[in-house]
């Protein structure tokens, strides 16, 4: 049986490919979800999309993975920057966990460098554009499947 991947995306990111283009790109969020499933397709697991605005959406989310599926794929958007609820929502849950960005963080403003939520992540992939979703699922499958 496949494994089964929550791919969580936070604020604004229904807004890709028009918000900021020059910062995280021209695709849109069907454009990386469709990469992402052909992705997934290649490496056996299936993939299951959510964008929420919403912080205490997503929590509730990150809860319902833990029953749901084998691992997280999150890109919180702002929220990764100061929301304790996510962070503890993540530490709860025992599955895998992969904190993704777009653009590399730690070269932008000085409050973006602080990524409180990937603390609860297995790993944190940033600066890659939305290549770095496919990067994330990788890591988070050999993860699943015991690698290190």
């Amino acid at each position: 049986m496949k494994e089964t991947i929550w791919v969580l995306n936070g604020p604004n990111l229904n807004l890709l490919g028009e918000r900021e283009p020059e910062i995280y790109g021209r695709e849109t969020l069907i454009d990386v979800e469709n990469s992402l499933r052909e992705h997934a397709e290649r490496l056996g697991v299936n993939v299951v999309f959510f964008q929420k605005n919403g912080e205490g959406e997503l929590v509730t989310l990150i809860h319902e993975a833990r029953i749901s599926s084998q691992g997280i794929l999150i890109n919180p958007g702002a929220y990764s920057h100061y929301s304790l609820a996510i962070y503890d929502a993540l530490k709860a849950v025992a599955i895998p966990k992969v904190e993704v960005h777009i653009s590399q963080v730690i070269q932008r403003e000085d409050y973006r460098k602080n990524l409180l939520t990937a603390g609860a992540c297995n790993g944190l992939i940033a600066g890659f554009g939305t290549l770095g979703y496919n990067l994330g699922l990788s890591a988070l499958v050999q993860l699943i499947r015991g690698g290190k």
